[in-house]
């Protein structure tokens, strides 16, 4: 029987059961360095689907970088099917700058499919929907709040998408919540090139979060192991199903001042609920945040300092969100016994 086919990858390729980090080039700073987008290719001996999963398209959104970092180091790795495509940092100029965006302020999940001749986030956009998305049948994209505002661990899929909605579950995370398409976002894009994307919201910009962490690194496995890429003892299956949401909404500063928040990521609502008081310095003002209906907590901002109109509390809309709370607390329990998050073995 004839051998599997090396993985092309640019100018590069990559043997059966063979692992490379290959550095596709991008551009030239004004200082003469080149730059690349790196990625690691893992190209199992037996055939089997390809799967991308990719960080930091938000410079500043490193908890993905750790979740992969993590995902490489596993020695269920060396049984893989097919073939992993793993980038944890798409946005290189944003994240050795602790930016959100390029040099050219432009937002990268907003300029796909990108072009060849255009912009700098246009090229890079391009760059990585053509050498990485269009090769894969599914990808698994990380990021996290902004900074100053934390995300409960949650996966967002398109609406009417059955088979990444199978995928979703199997992730295992607290929620899923069903959101449409943006104009010029990597799943958007990725769709036109006939790509199942999913993506993995969790934690906050620049900070770590060792929950988001795990709940994403097992997810991925588990995601992995139902397309058949690892062996069935790779992972758990999740203990605990998730919800979908099907909508969520925003509550937003009706005034300037100091929020004293008294709900937080990971709570049920009710509709009504006070969220949290707004009052001026001296004490002399305040205005109530309510809930307009129940659901759950799965984003908030850490400042107190707040404008008006600036994005308080995103709740994901849902009649039984005490469930959708419970369920939080038995996922972190159930991550804190895992023994693939060994303390002497996270390095």
């Amino acid at each position: 029987m004839p051998g599997r086919a090396a993985f092309q990858i640019g100018e590069f390729s990559v043997e059966a059961g063979q692992r490379r980090t290959v550095g596709l080039p991008l551009s030239v700073l004004s200082n003469h360095t080149p730059m690349a987008l790196p990625v690691h290719v893992a190209h199992g001996i037996r055939p089997g689907p390809t799967l991308f999963v990719s960080a930091a398209i938000h410079g500043d959104e490193i908890i993905g970088v750790e979740i992969i970092r993590r995902l490489l180091a596993l020695p269920a790795l060396a049984k893989l099917r097919g073939s992993l495509l793993a980038v944890p940092i798409v946005n290189a100029f944003g994240f050795i700058s602790h930016s959100r965006y390029l040099p050219d302020r432009r937002d990268l999940n907003r300029s796909f499919p990108g072009s060849a001749k255009g912009s700098l986030a246009g090229q890079l956009a391009d760059l990585f929907l053509t050498e990485i998305v269009a090769r894969a049948e599914v990808g698994i994209d990380l990021h996290s709040a902004a900074v100053h505002r934390v995300n409960l661990p949650q996966i967002r899929i398109s609406p009417d998408q059955e088979r990444m909605e199978e995928l979703a579950i199997v992730f295992g995370p607290p929620v899923i919540l069903e959101a449409p398409l943006r104009e010029g976002s990597l799943r958007q894009a990725a769709q036109s090139v006939g790509t199942d994307v999913m993506l993995f919201e969790a934690g906050e910009g620049l900070r770590f979060d060792e929950f988001a962490i795990r709940v994403g690194v097992t997810g991925i496995l588990r995601v992995m192991k139902r397309l058949g890429m690892l062996p069935a003892r790779s992972v758990r299956d999740a203990k605990v199903t998730p919800t979908i949401s099907q909508s969520s909404y925003w509550l937003r500063a009706p005034d300037g001042g100091v929020l004293r928040s008294f709900k937080t990521i990971g709570d049920s609502v009710a509709e009504g609920d006070l969220i949290g008081i707004i009052s001026d310095p001296f004490g002399e003002t305040e205005t109530e945040v309510r809930a307009r209906d129940a659901g759950l907590m799965i984003g908030r901002t850490n400042l107190p300092v707040v404008n008006q109109g600036d994005g308080l509390a995103h709740i994901a809309r849902h009649k039984r969100a005490g469930k959708l709370e419970a369920a939080v607390g038995q996922i972190e329990a159930e991550l804190q016994s895992d023994p693939l998050f060994d303390e002497d073995e996270i390095i």
